[in-house]
């Protein structure tokens, strides 16, 4: 199955800091979720314990800059 996972911190505009995760399959509509933190290195936290979790599952890490 071709799936995907974007994990992602973006500003908010309160200031705050947002895990964006965004999953799906690929030509399917995805599933968004916000998860608001207090700071960046919070979200920086949160970001780490995803990708330990998504990597143990099997995905596999690509650098979407492009």
């Amino acid at each position: 199955m071709a799936r995907f996972y974007v994990l992602s911190i973006e500003p908010t505009l309160f200031g705050d800091a947002a895990l964006v995760r965004e999953w799906g399959r690929w030509g399917r509509t995805s599933r968004r979720r916000l998860d608001l933190y207090g700071d960046v290195l919070e979200a920086a936290e949160a970001l780490d314990d995803w990708l330990v979790r998504k990597t143990r599952r099997g995905y596999r890490l690509v650098d979407g800059a492009r």
